[in-house]
């Protein structure tokens, strides 16, 4: 994943306006997991330990840090905003099931193009799909393309490269969530 990330650092270097607004967090700080969640940007990139044993909670490789998305939605009601992004990777084990979904769902503030997986994986799952992710959404930069859009599109092409690369099928899942009955009272 370092690589993603030095990627990601040098694709806007020496532009006026950024090319595309990542956030690439990771489980280390609970402060900083939830200032990111409440955060305005193109792609939020969350890269965790999921599980959902109890409920849907990124926990850190130390696992000193657990944060779950009722934390993150009882913060995000009480500041009055959810997650406002385009686009959210959430980079874990089985973040692309039902469960996660509703967890999401009640976090945000408007509609995402998610992006989860549906098995466990590991740094070689990750790493090829973000790789192909990153790089098919700078390459077409989605001109005429809302960001969610361009997410979406990045992330169909990324499922096919993965595909083709590994020979085995793309444990990352593309989805619309919109925002759940709740979130639109809390959050609106």
């Amino acid at each position: 994943m370092t690589f993603v990330q030095s990627t990601l650092q040098n694709i806007n270097a020496g532009s006026e306006e950024p090319i595309v607004d990542i956030d690439f967090v990771r489980s280390r700080d609970p402060d900083t997991v939830l200032s990111a969640f409440t955060a305005s940007c193109d792609v939020l990139h969350v890269m965790a330990h999921g599980d959902h044993s109890v409920t849907p909670t990124f926990s850190s490789t130390d696992g000193k840090v657990e944060i779950s998305f009722e934390q993150l939605g009882e913060v995000a009601a009480q500041q009055g905003q959810g997650i406002s992004t385009s686009a959210i990777i959430a980079d874990g084990c089985k973040t692309g099931t039902g469960v996660w979904q509703k967890a999401v769902r009640d976090c945000l503030q408007g509609e995402v193009t998610y992006i989860g997986t549906s098995a466990i994986i590991g740094w070689h799952e990750s790493g090829v799909f973000c790789s192909a992710f990153y790089g098919a959404l700078f390459r077409n930069r989605g001109k005429g393309m809302s960001p969610a859009d361009q997410a979406r599109d990045a992330a169909e092409r990324a499922i096919v490269a993965y595909k083709l690369l590994t020979d085995r099928a793309c444990p990352f899942r593309v989805m619309t969530l919109g925002p759940s009955r709740r979130a639109r009272i809390l959050l609106t």
